[in-house]
């Protein structure tokens, strides 16, 4: 089957689809660590030059794993991709991959927490990272210069929903011959349309919107075939950060539903947004598709949506917030997103809890914040329980 000229929705149904000689109507899951040689001479053969369709060990790649490769790659719009065993997996093997001691990255301060981290982790063994305000592209020019290696950022951060121009942030960094690496799990596949607007890398945590229902961990890179096999690949099999058979396959799957289940979010998440709007125990409320949001145009031009995800500050601060979080009835506790259950998290104390302070002030992420997730609910369910959690 061609899939050149399908649509987004009919790509995540049939892209990528490999069947056996039995014809199967569902993706085949191939429960195996090991591939059998016919001989001795065709196992040398394959150790020099992996052909098309051709395998050695799971780790290596596996005929489900490219199923799922394969159609995360059409729908996002690139040649080719890798998929790792969590988001994390995903970044680190990204970054890690491009980078040595002496090697330099311009990322955007506003970042989930582990991202943080894995920046801090890199500076341990050399790698020199400079923070930007990531929505001041003054900050971008002054920071990426001649022999900057990548930049690196949400497009939308975690959790105070800012929108990065990755058009205008991929072209200062190809004027000094840098990569563009973009963190996309809130745009999700179905909005994002990073690779035309010049990202180079597109990494998602397929545990989120791709899965949709909180079932397994998973991640993928998607790039140029050059970036993905040659550069990204040789890193990621040998350090042990290929995604398992069972958790691609549920991720091959998830795909097959994604555009009807993200816009429903979305248009959910909107509903949501406007109903809560002004209420008198919310100092503020954060949604890009809202006029008062500062990157609102950019998001719809870049996104076209506001997208899954909602933030709000309580007022009162923690005992607030967490009143309110107790309080909820259909909404649900947790630090995970993109399922279909809606999910509140508080980011001070949990995905940002290591950051001091003043970086979380810095950040926007005050004690009274909250992360909501828009799931698959009744939009009006979801309003009634809010309004009644904020008293």
């Amino acid at each position: 089957m061609t899939t050149r000229n399908l649509h987004k929705r009919s790509l995540a149904v049939h892209a990528g689809t490999r069947r056996s000689q039995y014809g199967e109507m569902a993706e085949a899951m191939f429960m195996t660590q090991g591939f059998v040689y016919d001989t001795a001479e065709q196992a040398e053969a394959r150790f020099q030059q992996v052909g098309e369709d051709e395998f050695i060990y799971a780790r290596y790649g596996n005929p489900t794993n490219r199923m799922f490769e394969d159609r995360i790659a059409a729908l996002e719009g690139t040649e080719d991709a890798f998929a790792t065993t969590s988001g994390m997996a995903a970044v680190n093997g990204a970054l890690m991959a491009v980078c040595q001691s002496g090697s330099h990255i311009v990322a955007a301060r506003a970042l989930f927490g582990s991202n943080l981290y894995l920046l801090d982790v890199m500076q341990r063994f050399g790698v020199e990272v400079t923070l930007v305000d990531g929505t001041d592209l003054a900050q971008w020019r002054a920071a990426v210069r001649p022999g900057t290696t990548a930049v690196f950022f949400e497009s939308v951060s975690n959790p105070t929903l800012e929108v990065i121009d990755i058009a205008a942030v991929a072209e200062i960094a190809h004027e000094h011959g840098a990569l563009v690496m973009v963190d996309n799990v809130f745009a999700t596949p179905v909005f994002s349309r990073a690779v035309e607007q010049g990202a180079d890398v597109v990494i998602y945590s397929t545990t989120k919107h791709i899965d949709g229902a909180g079932r397994a961990l998973g991640g993928v890179i998607c790039g140029a075939r050059q970036f993905v096999r040659e550069v990204a690949e040789p890193y990621l099999k040998h350090s042990g950060g290929a995604i398992s058979p069972f958790n691609a396959w549920l991720m091959l799957t998830g795909l097959t539903t994604i555009d009807l289940r993200v816009r429903a979010m979305a248009d959910s998440a909107r509903s949501i947004a406007e109903a809560l709007r002004g209420h008198d125990r919310l100092i503020r409320l954060i949604y890009p598709g809202l006029p008062d949001h500062p990157q609102r145009d950019l998001a719809m031009a870049q996104m076209g949506s506001g997208g899954t995800m909602i933030a709000m500050e309580v007022a009162g601060g923690k005992d607030a917030a967490f009143e309110m979080l107790n309080r909820l009835d259909l909404v649900l506790i947790s630090n995970n997103l993109g399922d279909a259950k809606t999910i509140v998290t508080h980011p001070a104390t949990t995905t940002h809890q290591r950051l001091s302070d003043e970086e979380r002030a810095t950040l926007g992420i005050t004690p009274g914040l909250v992360r909501l997730s828009v799931g698959l609910e009744d939009p009006d369910d979801l309003i009634a329980d809010l309004r009644q959690a904020l008293g």
